[in-house]
């Protein structure tokens, strides 16, 4: 609650990533029907929420700058099997990973926050459950149901370390502080 600004940029640049990663799911699949369809438009609804957390900060005389990327998302990736089709079943558990995560992380925000941002982020809980479903429905669409269970439990179990152990760099992905 102390870095709200560093909290909201860093928001940002996360509904930026979440659009391309859709976007890059959708280039890399490109014969992927229901992949297409539910990356295309959660590709625009992340957008949008990036469009929003912008007139947020906008609002409040936040300045853009760079802030780096937290170690949470790119240390689920390096979980990611290497060859398909394990690669795309990780791919979509990760991004249930982060989506579920960041619906946890809204909630729990939101009894703290003032009013404008408390109500922008409730509003963010049914997108984020929507989207952490859609991740997991398309994983079990597209792999085996045992090895989806498996990389579920594997994901869990690296998610569950980035998050419990010290973190040096606040985001809104961060793990417990170091600082």
């Amino acid at each position: 609650m102390a870095d709200q600004e560093t909290l909201l940029i860093d928001h940002k640049n996360c509904e930026f990533k979440a659009a391309s990663t859709a976007l890059s799911l959708m280039a890399k699949y490109s014969t992927y029907v229901d992949l297409l369809n539910a990356m295309s438009r959660l590709a625009r609804e992340e957008l949008v929420h990036h469009e929003q957390v912008l007139r947020i900060m906008k609002r409040r005389k936040i300045p853009l700058r760079p802030v780096s990327a937290a170690r949470y998302a790119s240390g689920l990736r390096k979980h990611v099997r290497t060859h398909e089709p394990y690669k795309l079943v990780d791919t979509l558990v990760v991004g249930a990973f982060i989506e579920a995560r960041s619906c946890e992380r809204f909630e729990a925000l939101v009894p703290h926050l003032d009013e404008e941002l408390a109500k922008f982020y409730a509003g963010l809980l049914k997108s984020e459950a929507r989207h952490f479903q859609g991740y997991l429905k398309l994983a079990y669409q597209y792999g085996d149901e045992r090895d989806v269970d498996q990389a579920v439990i594997r994901i869990r179990d690296a998610e569950r370390e980035l998050v419990e152990s010290p973190d040096s760099e606040f985001r809104f992905h961060s793990g417990v502080p170091a600082f």
